[in-house]
Order: structure tokens, then C-alpha cells, then sequence
């Protein structure tokens, strides 16, 4: 059996002819591929306004320097990588880590409870974590009656509804942020976007996005202004032509890992692998996790791995706790009350999941899964 990852893009014809097409070109860099990316993803978001950039973490940084000023408390989920709680201290603000609920989503009912007794929290970052959306009635509640801004990180999650409402559609949040990694729903090799519906925070993303500066029609020909101490995080034609060609076969690559999840949920019931949550319509699934109780078993996590490593079968695990990495343990963090976070740790990998896997794959995937923990 051919080597199975946790994660794989999937390149096909029409892609490589995109990306030839604009090599071709007169644009290589920012041309009009990049502004046809963004009208496509606003348009398939429901989103009025677009930015795309280099990658998901500088769609990460340009949302907290437009969001966020220097020592505002910012409520984050430990359950991320590491980029999205780095964000917050790119902006010189305070992440404030509050523990997960049992579907790895920073548990928004905690975030209630911290805002009522500090009226100091300035923001919320939370992270439609595996690809399930964060809960919308919620973020509306925050809105109307708290004043706290809300950065929702759908790196996971593009192409996720709850019920009418589109992932990064932000109507019920100030900006949203996406990666096109190649692991994620669609890729154009590294590359992010922000969506947000406020024209101010736009243009202020859109300045910084090209190094602060900007030219007006009443400027000399050469005269550029630089007004803000921006950053060079844009993105190339060639990148947004490879997008512009994946996100036509969005819906496609969301539906198989929407049936690739539905068979391991058949497969896991009543069993020792448990599900992070079973598929409710509410996840568009860029990760399958499941957890084991290891206790219970003659294998650990660690021997788990390389077992199913020595079997061609590669797992990977979403995430370490960010609060207990050495350098924000530097930072004073580790100690927080996290016992669901902790408990998910110690259990959790995530399975094969692209929409390039074969059902032989998949089931080889499950068969060896029970064979390897069973001993």
C-alpha cells in the first residue's frame, strides 16, 4: 500500500492549465487573477469584502492590527496552531486561553461567563476548529449585547454552513480568516484570505496588506504615500489563478469529505474510537478526529503512531495546547484551568482525510486502526 498522509491536495488538469495560462501572461504578481480570486470568494461566501494574501497567517496578523490595539485581552481557544493566538501578540494584545467544549471549539458558554465578569475583554478569536462552524446564535448574542469583536479563524471550515449561514460569510463577526495550504479545501500552494463586511476595516487590511502605502488619482504619476507601517504580504496571479480553478470544484471536494467522514462514523460506532462529533451537516471536514481512551489499552499514542507509520498510514495530531508551548510558558501561561483541553489531548489524532482517498484506502485505514490498537 502506497504511503496514505493525514492530509493531500488534489491537482488535476485544468489547475496546471490555470497556472500555465497566467505564466503565459502579462501578470505574474498582483494582477487581475487576484482581484478575480477575491470576487469569487466573496461571492461564495456571501462576504462583501476580500483580501487575499500570502498566507493564513498573515491574513492572521493584518486582522489584529486592524482589530486590535496595544494590551487589549483577547479571549483564544488553546485547540489551534500556533499562528492564531501569535496574531494577538503581533498586535502587542493579551490572548487570554479558555478551555474547549467536547467538539475541540473554544467553549463559547466559558466566554460568556469571562465577559460578564470583565468588561476589559476586547475581543474573541475562536476557530471553527476540524471544520465545524462556531456556533452563530452565540457570536450574535456577543455582538448585540456585549462590545467585543469577534475574529472567526475558518482556516478549517471554508465551505461549512449552519443552517443558511456560510463559513466566513461574517454575519455574525467582524472578519474571518482562511488558508489555502495544501491540506486545506482548496490551495493554492501557500496563500490566506480575509472576508470581513465593514468597507473601514478593508481598507485599512487592504493598505497594510502592500506595505502601508497608498496612491490616489490626484498623485503625480510616481508619487506613492506610505501612511502606515505595513507589510509586503501579497499574493501572485499564479497563486490566484491555481485558486481561482480550485474553488469551482469547492463543492465537489467538500461533498467527498462529507461521505469519507459519514464511513468512519459507520465504521466507529460502538467502538473504541470515538469521534470528535458525527457528521450533522454543521462541518465541511478539513480534519477527522477521533480520540481513544489509551488508559484502557495495552498501546500508547506514541507507539500508535509508529505503528501505524510502519503500515503506510500517516496520523497527525490537532493540536498540542498552545498555552503549554515553551515560549508562552515563558510568558507566564501552562496553568490555566483547561481540563476538557487536556483530557482531548491526551486522546485525540486525526485520521486520513482528502478528497483524494479511495474507499480501499480508507477501509485498509480503518481495518489496520482496530488491528494496531487491539494488539
Amino acid at each position: 500500500m502506497q504511503f496514505i498522509p493525514y492530509g493531500k491536495q488534489l491537482i488535476e488538469q485544468d489547475d496546471i492549465d490555470s497556472v500555465i495560462e497566467t505564466l503565459q501572461s502579462d501578470y505574474l504578481t498582483t494582477g487581475p487573477k487576484v482581484k478575480a480570486f477575491e470576487e469569487a470568494l466573496s461571492d461564495y461566501c456571501g462576504a462583501a469584502y476580500t483580501i487575499a494574501v500570502a498566507n493564513g497567517t498573515a491574513a492572521l496578523h493584518l486582522a489584529s492590527l486592524a482589530l486590535l490595539k496595544k494590551g487589549d485581552r483577547v479571549l483564544t481557544t488553546p485547540n489551534s496552531f500556533l499562528a492564531t493566538s501569535n496574531a494577538i501578540l503581533y498586535a502587542g494584545a493579551e490572548p487570554i486561553f479558555v478551555d474547549i467544549a467536547e467538539d475541540g471549539n473554544i467553549d463559547l458558554d466559558l466566554c460568556e461567563e469571562m465577559l460578564k465578569k470583565d468588561n476589559s475583554i476586547k475581543a474573541i478569536y475562536g476557530v471553527a476548529f476540524s471544520g465545524r462552524m462556531l456556533n452563530q446564535t452565540k457570536l450574535k448574542f456577543f455582538k448585540k449585547n456585549y462590545n467585543v469583536l469577534i475574529l472567526e479563524d475558518n482556516a478549517h471550515a471554508l465551505g461549512a454552513k449552519e443552517e443558511e449561514i456560510k463559513s466566513a460569510s461574517c454575519k455574525n463577526s467582524d472578519v474571518s480568516i482562511l488558508s489555502f495550504h495544501p491540506v486545506k479545501h482548496l490551495t493554492t500552494g501557500e496563500g490566506g484570505a480575509i472576508t470581513t463586511n465593514s468597507k473601514e476595516l478593508y481598507e485599512k487590511m487592504l493598505t497594510l496588506r502592500g506595505h502601508g502605502m497608498v496612491k490616489t488619482p490626484k498623485m503625480k504619476p510616481w508619487e506613492y504615500e506610505m501612511r502606515e507601517l505595513g507589510f509586503n504580504y501579497r499574493i501572485t496571479d499564479i497563486q490566484c489563478a491555481l485558486g481561482l480553478s480550485q474553488l469551482k470544484k469547492l463543492p465537489s471536494f467538500v461533498s467527498r469529505r462529507i461521505e469519507i467522514a459519514k464511513k468512519y462514523d459507520d465504521a466507529f460506532k460502538n467502538s473504541i474510537v470515538k469521534p470528535l462529533y458525527t457528521y450533522d451537516g454543521k462541518s465541511s471536514y478539513h480534519l477527522y478526529v477521533v480520540q481513544v481512551d489509551f488508559s484502557k489499552l495495552s498501546i500508547s499514542k506514541e507507539e500508535l503512531f509508529i505503528k501505524m507509520r510502519e503500515k503506510s498510514i500517516g496520523l497527525q495530531l490537532h493540536y498540542i495546547p498552545i498555552n503549554k508551548q515553551p515560549y508562552y510558558k515563558s510568558l507566564g501561561y501552562g496553568n490555566e484551568d483547561t481540563p476538557i483541553m487536556d483530557k482531548y489531548y491526551e486522546e485525540c489524532f486525526s485520521l486520513p482525510m482528502f478528497p483524494k482517498l479511495n474507499n480501499e484506502e480508507q477501509e485498509y485505514v480503518i481495518k489496520t486502526l482496530f488491528e494496531v490498537l487491539n494488539g
